[in-house]
């Protein structure tokens, strides 16, 4: 594991869950003081030399001006020029280390936030909103991380500085340039606002743009059967048309404040100069020091005009650090606090289970069943009936509102979640195949396991003799979601991962269900060899499937109405005769 997981995992995430955004990004400092500190201080530096640097300048002016001895000062002038150079290279290497290790922290943490909320759906946001978030969103962090924390501190301390120095000049002219100081720091405030509210809308904006965009590509195939490829292009332009009229709208104001920005420093020049004439004219200062009352305003007031510059895209930041934030401390549906180790048994028990996934309504009403070492059982019923949120608990996607579920004795929710998936290999009906070679997506059961392990697991799955047809075998790409590929092998591949993590719980979620007859037949008798030594939970539709199970769950509504053997079941006529007569209608 990485530092910056490390970093991630360790945050109090309850401490910061209220604070949204530029505000959320402090917490994350902590573990980067050093760096902080010595970005702060480079930039404070850097700021200071380049004023150092003009003021010197200036005073050289004054010298060539009224004669005097230039050599000292030009040395000086050599060495601020030095160290100004020196300083800003090392505050932006600093300030850029430190500001994309915490963007990364940023991003894995999104990922982490994803992980602890999953299999729902997060925030309501479509896939393509979250990588903008994952992607865009978190690196705009980089512009407060880099550009201005030690912004806003040099805004304070140089000006003073240079404030002081002018002061020593002459009183007045001091005194002529301290009003613009504050009107000019004051500037991101007038419309921070609607910086805000508009930063949020361009965010959002591009966002469900993205989303839109994936959308359309991984629904290319319906668009084009259905002649709407047209109409959705239709569609992404009057979505991209807003983006770009949010875009105007922020780059106005972000306008308005660049001129308003312009006009306090170029009036703050203009006074302290004029000050400073009447000054030489009334003798109360030499001709040599006008340069140095000249250069001083502008250079007091360029750690503040930096600062304002950056205040520009600060309504963007906050609202891209919101929508990290609103991810990165999203709360984990289930506490993994437990630390009981597997006895070794594999016996599946739930014990009077309740579960809602809005506290309103029950999906399951206190259900129990349990599944013997070495047995196969189907858990039946139509759509809703509770089926796949039975498997979402064993997995602990989420927990019971009562009851238990144990595993070999052992409530779920004492174990370490990572144990517990160990313990459980899953066949979904939904399998997803991730875009690389046939024999990665089979090894994401195993990553370790070797090329004659997975094609073992091929070979279990009824999946070997298919991939070796295949122009380059096990290496043949899968496309996006396993798109060069069929349902049915999708479907196999997928078994095969379960086959290859060889865990002693194998569940299998309408696995079958792209899968046609003589296959399905070839993997009933795969399962056959595994549930020897396996217990084997299957949840199915298809008549044939559910007959070769040891034993039979019939789910109504959330509640158990039956269980038993097939040929029971089918006599007593009840609930489970109705649902076969159903399933083989429609395979008919």
């Amino acid at each position: 594991m990485t530092t910056s997981t490390v970093a991630v995992r360790s945050l109090p995430l309850a401490g910061h869950r209220d604070q949204t955004g530029i505000l959320g990004l402090i917490p994350l400092l902590k573990s980067h003081r050093t760096l902080l500190i010595l970005t702060v201080a480079l930039c404070v530096l850097a700021q200071a030399a380049t004023v150092a640097s003009l003021v010197v300048g200036a005073r050289l002016a004054g010298l060539a001006l009224t004669g005097g001895q230039l050599l000292p000062t030009t040395v000086i002038l050599s060495a601020t020029v030095v160290v100004t150079a020196a300083a800003r290279w090392l505050h932006m290497y600093v300030a850029h280390d430190m500001a994309y290790a915490l963007v990364e922290t940023l991003q894995l943490g999104v990922f982490d936030g994803l992980e602890r909320a999953a299999p729902a759906e997060i925030l309501g946001r479509r896939s393509g909103e979250l990588a903008s978030i994952a992607a865009t969103d978190a690196s705009l962090a980089e512009l407060f991380y880099a550009h201005m924390l030690g912004d806003y501190v040099s805004a304070i301390v140089v000006p003073l500085g240079a404030l002081v120095c002018l002061a020593f000049v002459h009183w007045a002219a001091a005194l002529a340039l301290l009003p613009f100081l504050p009107l000019l720091a004051s500037i991101p405030l007038w419309l921070g606002r609607r910086a805000d509210a508009q930063g949020r809308l361009v965010s959002e904006a591009i966002g469900t743009l993205n989303g839109d965009v994936v959308e359309t590509i991984q629904g290319l195939r319906e668009l084009v059967i259905f002649g709407q490829v047209r109409s959705r292009l239709q569609r992404l332009m009057a979505q991209a048309g807003l983006v770009a009229h949010a875009q105007r709208r922020y780059g106005t104001r972000s306008g308005l404040e660049h001129a308003a920005n312009d006009f306090l420093l170029a009036g703050a020049v203009l006074v302290t100069i004029s000050v400073g004439v009447l000054l030489v004219k009334a003798g109360h200062i030499s001709i040599d020091l006008l340069p140095m009352i000249i250069v001083l305003p502008a250079a007091a007031m360029l750690p503040i005009a930096e600062v304002t510059r950056n205040a520009r895209n600060l309504g963007e930041v906050r609202a891209a650090a919101t929508r990290v934030l609103a991810i990165f401390h999203q709360k984990s549906r289930v506490r993994d606090e437990g630390q009981a180790e597997p006895m070794g048994g594999s016996e599946i028990r739930f014990e009077r289970v309740e579960f809602s996934y809005d506290r309103e309504r029950k999906v399951l009403r206190d259900v129990s069943f349990s599944v013997a070492p070495g047995e196969t059982v189907a858990l039946v019923g139509r759509s809703g009936a509770g089926k796949t949120s039975c498997v979402n608990l064993l997995m602990r996607f989420w927990d019971p509102l009562q009851g238990r579920i144990t595993i070999g004795g052992i409530d779920i929710r004492a174990m370490p979640i990572s144990v517990l998936r160990s313990l459980v290999a899953v066949v979904p009906q939904d399998v997803h195949l991730f875009d690389a070679s046939i024999a990665d997506n089979i090894r994401l059961g195993r990553p370790d396991a070797s090329a004659e392990a997975v094609r073992e697991a091929a070979r279990l799955a009824q999946a070997d003799q298919f991939i070796s047809t295949l122009p380059d075998g096990y290496e043949t790409q899968c496309g996006e979601r396993g798109a060069r590929l069929s349902g049915g092998q999708r479907q196999r591949i997928a078994i095969a991962r379960a086959f290859l993590r060889d865990a002693p719980i194998l569940v299998m979620d309408e696995a079958v269900s792209n899968l046609d007859t003589e296959n399905e037949h070839a993997l009933q008798a795969a399962i056959a060899q595994l549930q020897r030594d396996r217990t084997v939970l299957i949840v199915a539709h298809r008549p044939s499937t559910i007959r070769s199970a040891d034993r039979i769950i019939v789910l109504e509504d959330g509640a158990v109405t039956e269980h038993g053997r097939h040929e029971d079941l089918v006599g007593r006529g009840g609930a489970y005769a109705r649902f076969l007569a159903t399933a083989e209608a429609e395979v008919a």
